[in-house]
């Protein structure tokens, strides 16, 4: 018996050194989160596990994934006062509970969203240079009940697990800003040759006024920066989280081609909207959706060519619904199409036409996904752009 449970023991042991070696292997959190959850299964025998990410500034705990977790259910907000998760981050103690539905404290709206009925949980504090950043739980034990052992496992794990969080977050803060600050150099530089300009005797009046028209975009450009660099670094970290509701997506387009199409007609484009009938409501956050949406139009009208047009189409598809933007604008070269929605990335040339951050489609992607959708680009220079959405009902 002695020599099983050492060697159970050994097992055990041998798996943490593991799980550890391989959440110090990456730096992307939404993989790194993935990875925690699948060894806190396999280390505790459960049915399921989960990460709630709890945010100290707002006291805020968001539910951000789970094993056999839809995508478009993170950000549910999970009471700090009244809930088991929210006793672990204020406690910043583990606690083991056998019989979920006799307790006060369990939260049923993650279990009601996620369809998994939860009766036993295991839950530690993720805890890293003495701040609590969230909860792991493993939830339904398969065999018997959860023990200390196990416990023991999971507060293992989820040490490792919060430094590698918080490890991840500060490298994609860094990298982001050090991006950030590469990309400000041109309008700074401009900036300051603009307002040097200005203070030249010889300048005349009528060259004044196109400097500080000058100045005046790229003080824009400057703001809009800020703002997209803002967004991403609020979605790339997992504190910006979704407002989740199920929204009528007629309404919202109509909505978004209202905007658009007064913006296309200045520009002296056309708009068409065409929405098929019978479109599934979507659940998730509408207000991000509206976001996205607004940006791929955006660019449909800023890069598109005089005399051109602009076209949303929305469909039926089976489980969910397609949203494609059309434009009969330049286009983008094929080389480019794996790099368009990268951070910060702009097509070479594409400043010709409109000014932007590199930012937008970025965004743009990471709220599709976010609610477990997909976003593909079809395009050829002088041949216009068309972007495919398909989002799940």
């Amino acid at each position: 018996m002695t020599k099983k449970l050492q060697s159970n023991d050994l097992a055990r042991y041998k798996k943490l050194i593991s799980f550890s070696q391989d959440l110090a292997s990456t730096l992307d959190l939404d993989i790194l989160l993935q990875r925690i959850i699948q060894a806190a299964v396999e280390l505790t025998g459960a049915e399921a596990a989960s990460i709630l990410l709890y945010d100290e500034r707002m006291a805020q705990l968001n539910f951000q994934v789970a094993t056999n977790f839809d995508p478009k259910l993170r950000g549910i907000e999970v009471p700090v006062e009244s809930s088991i998760a929210g006793w672990i981050v204020k406690n910043r103690m583990p606690i083991i509970i056998d019989d979920t539905q006799n307790d006060d404290r369990h939260f049923v709206q993650v279990s009601q969203s996620t369809g998994t009925t939860t009766q036993s949980i295991l839950g530690v504090p993720l805890i890293s240079k003495d701040k609590v950043s969230g909860v792991l739980e493993a939830i339904n034990k398969q065999n018997g009940v959860f023990t200390a052992d196990d416990q023991e496992s999971l507060m293992t794990l989820g040490a490792h697990a919060a430094v590698a969080i918080e490890n991840s977050r500060l490298f994609q803060q860094f990298d982001l800003i050090a991006e950030f600050v590469h990309e400000l150099r041109t309008p700074l530089a401009s900036l300051r040759t603009a307002t040097h300009l200005l203070t030249h005797p010889k300048v005349t009046n009528e060259k004044r006024d196109e400097i500080s028209k000058k100045i005046e975009g790229e003080v824009v450009r400057l703001s809009n920066m800020a703002a997209d660099f803002l967004n991403i670094a609020r979605l790339e970290s997992g504190r910006d989280q979704f407002n989740l509701g199920v929204f009528n997506l007629k309404t919202l387009l109509q909505t978004v081609s209202d905007l658009i199409e007064s913006l296309a007609q200045q520009k002296g484009l056309q708009f068409e909207l065409n929405i098929e009938d019978n479109l599934p409501s979507v659940s998730g956050d509408g207000d991000k959706i509206n976001q996205a949406l607004v940006n791929l139009l955006s660019n449909a009208v800023k890069y598109n060519r005089p005399g051109g047009s602009v076209i949303l189409k929305a469909k039926p598809v089976p489980d969910g619904v397609q949203i494609i933007v059309s434009d009969t604008g330049v286009g983008i070269p094929e080389k480019y199409h794996n790099q368009l929605f990268g951070k910060f990335f702009r097509v070479p040339g594409s400043e010709k036409h409109a000014q932007g951050t590199g930012l937008g489609l970025s965004i743009v992607k990471r709220i599709i996904e976010g609610h477990g959708g997909t976003i593909q680009v079809e395009s050829q220079p002088d041949q216009g752009s068309t972007f495919t959405i398909y989002l799940p009902a």
